[in-house]
């Protein structure tokens, strides 16, 4: 059974809601230098100060001016007046019977002073912790067995709402080195999260610069450095953009692919009207740094009676001929009011076992987070669902 946590303000609030000053987070280091400048840091101190608040900010995850104690007392009045770096707003925290935690936010005003509503998903697993997070509010595309994408396109997150994210998750998760050097439990890595995967909601080559912007802050050697190879971007398949992608940004690969021809892509991933399948699959063999060490990854949803055939698998194992590529099946995860149903269990292993003797890894996800809708196509902000009111009854029932 799901258990809804409403969180609840700290003392003093860690997140201040409706806070109207910029936030210094998401910023390249040139632009943090440039923003100091503007408030009176003198040139020849710009760059030990940017160093300084960097390393506050990204490595010891402060949420305030006051804990940076290197710089001076004046210098931290203005900023804080001036600046913040505050995370998005919870509004609700799910988790699931299997560990899985889903956190619906709300992000600071817009320029019209809406504030719009994206969420994030943490699964735990033995060896590693997967943090999925979203590009855009809502979906440009409207491939038919996701959930997100009966959600139509507001905007795209800026790099600061990216990064913010995943800075967020790090705050719940307790996992800020001075927080892990006096934590009993702490993994031995010295992380919780140790991948990151942008396959929330949005299409990410979508929003190629800010999520450049932020996966460059993210895999920064002096702040959350996380290598880009535990890093994913999951594309439906931008073509003109996948090389210039693994030449910028420079991330793993995912592609959701789903089908094996292109009349069936067409019904599932309305994209592939506009980039077929053969157009996408020599895309991903130029991909660059694809190599056995790094595998483009494919992921295939399991449909009943849609693309889950014996026909389907050894079309697959020939399109993919001769890449370094692995698949992951992914049963089909159900949301109301849709048309699919998931693929029957032995159906999957025949499927995986044709990929398998071919050569190419095909792990069978295990749905993770379906009873409070966390798992993989499942996720749409809550002004579209139910309350969370709504929610809690449900659980408490």
């Amino acid at each position: 059974m799901a258990t809804l946590l409403q969180t609840k303000p700290a003392a003093p609030p860690m997140y201040l809601p409706n806070d109207l000053r910029p936030s210094l987070m998401g910023l390249s280091r040139a632009e943090l230098a440039e923003i100091l400048g503007r408030v009176g840091v003198p040139e020849k101190q710009r760059r030990m100060r940017m160093r300084q608040i960097w390393h506050w900010i990204y490595h010891r995850g402060a949420i305030s001016f006051a804990e940076m104690t290197d710089i001076s007392q004046s210098l931290r009045v203005v900023l804080e007046d001036v600046f913040s770096i505050g995370r998005p707003d919870v509004v609700t925290e799910q988790k699931s019977s299997d560990g899985t935690r889903k956190w619906l936010l709300k992000l600071a005003p817009d320029e019209r002073g809406q504030r719009h509503e994206i969420e994030m998903v943490y699964i735990p697993e033995e060896d590693r912790g997967t943090l999925c997070i979203s590009s855009q509010v809502g979906c440009t595309l409207t491939c038919t067995f996701c959930h997100t994408g009966t959600q139509k396109l507001v905007r795209n997150l800026t790099a600061n709402e990216i990064v913010g994210q995943v800075m967020l998750a790090r705050d719940k998760l307790e996992e800020w080195p001075h927080q892990m050097e006096t934590n009993p439990d702490a993994p031995e890595s010295g992380r919780y999260l140790t991948n990151v995967v942008l396959m929330g909601m949005g299409e990410p080559l979508y929003n190629f610069d800010n999520v450049k912007t932020a996966m460059d802050i993210v895999s920064d050697g002096e702040g959350i450095s996380l290598s880009k190879r535990r890093i994913t971007l999951s594309t439906s398949g931008v073509v003109p953009e996948i090389i210039r992608a693994g030449e910028e940004i420079g991330t793993g690969l995912a592609i959701s692919l789903h089908g094996t021809t292109d009349e069936i892509r067409n019904k599932l991933v309305p994209l592939n009207k506009k980039y077929p399948i053969a157009e996408l699959l020599a895309a991903c063999r130029a991909y660059p740094g694809a190599s056995n060490a790094k595998r483009v990854t494919f992921e295939y949803v399991m449909l009943k009676g849609v693309n889950d055939s014996v026909a389907d698998a050894k079309r697959l194992v020939k399109l993919l001929e001769g890449m370094p590529a692995k698949v992951n099946l992914i049963p089909f995860n159900p949301w109301p009011g849709t048309k699919y149903e998931c693929s029957d269990w032995d159906v999957i292993e025949v499927f995986a076992e044709i990929l398998n003797k071919a050569g190419y890894a095909s792990p069978v996800r295990t749905p993770r987070g379906r009873d409070i809708m966390a798992a993989c196509g499942q996720l749409k902000s809550e002004s579209q669902k139910i309350r969370a009111s709504e929610l809690a009854k449900a659980a408490n029932a």
